[in-house]
């Protein structure tokens, strides 16, 4: 299989332009309904000091997957170490990854568990891929971070 099969569909979810900002018009939705395994992935994402980080609810207008799970690192070295904490801590719970693309290269890394995937950006490739905006009617919930500083999630042990 293509190592871009994942991203290109992800991607080809293009939705019509917002009339209205999506901010004012966005569905939340809080942790408390996300799997087990979701808050893992954001635990372990959280224990590598990702940036950013948010999950999109696509039950309702996706066929390929529930959440996304998106996050963001600071450089490529950083955006590899998420990925690995994220697989490691699910592996030892017994949940692999189905695949995992774009690792090498460290940019966007693609981790699909099947129910929910988690896309782990550097961020200028976040910005230009702009999933959120791709998914805008999406509910999502961005996971609150501690004393305004990005860098430190209130979801660390």
């Amino acid at each position: 299989m293509n190592e871009n099969t994942i991203k290109d569909e992800v991607l080809r979810h293009e939705a019509p332009a917002a009339e209205v900002p999506a901010t004012s018009r966005q569905q939340r939705f809080d942790l408390s309904q996300l799997d087990e395994r979701v808050l893992t992935a954001l635990h372990a994402a959280a224990d590598k000091k990702a940036v950013e980080v948010t999950v999109l609810d696509l039950s309702g207008i996706s066929s390929f997957t529930d959440y996304f799970v998106i996050t963001s690192g600071t450089n490529v070295r950083q955006v590899q170490a998420i990925a690995d904490e994220v697989v490691e801590q699910l592996k030892k719970q017994g949940t692999r990854a189905a695949r995992v693309e774009g690792y090498q290269k460290g940019e966007w890394i693609l981790v699909d568990y099947g129910d929910f995937i988690v896309h782990v950006f550097e961020d200028k490739a976040r910005r230009f891929y702009d999933l959120e905006r791709l998914w805008r009617d999406a509910p999502r919930c961005d996971v609150p971070l501690e004393g305004g500083n990005s860098s430190e999630s209130s979801l660390r042990k």
